[in-house]
């Protein structure tokens, strides 16, 4: 396996667990009047009226989606080129890491402005970095 499909594999991980935090928030809601319905397969409430990190929780799982997919398929292109360098790797190392962060200070609150879009376009920059080692490499 490839260090590209390895940090791969982690961020298809992480995206496919990042749905936790946000239901046991949902789960967790504190019961408030016409809040929780009794039927546990309704719609949740409305994320304004959810605590504020329960909301942030779900925007954190939407933002890794958003710049995994096109990670993802760009990594995929790579190996089925053959396009392994020192950039490959490195860039998606550090999307990994970043997109970790990302998803940390998100839902704790802690990575406000200008951090957390900071975080964020690191990752696009990674995903520029390992489109522009394909294109380079043809």
């Amino acid at each position: 396996m490839t260090p590209e499909l390895w940090w791969m594999t982690w961020t298809a991980i992480l995206a496919g667990s990042l749905w936790i935090p946000y239901i046991v928030g949902v789960n967790t809601e504190p019961a408030t009047e016409g809040a929780r319905p009794e039927d546990p397969f309704t719609r949740p409430p409305s994320q304004s009226d959810m605590r504020p990190w329960v909301h942030r929780a779900h925007r954190a799982h939407l933002n890794l989606l958003e710049q995994f997919l096109p990670m993802l398929a760009l990594v995929l292109i790579a190996h089925a080129a053959g396009v392994n360098t020192g950039v490959t790797v490195w860039a998606t190392g550090l999307f990994f890491a970043a997109r970790v962060l990302h998803a940390v200070g998100m839902i704790t609150g802690k990575a406000g402005f200008p951090l957390r879009p900071m975080i964020f376009n690191f990752g696009w920059f990674c995903i520029l970095a390992m489109g522009g080692a394909i294109l380079l490499s043809a």
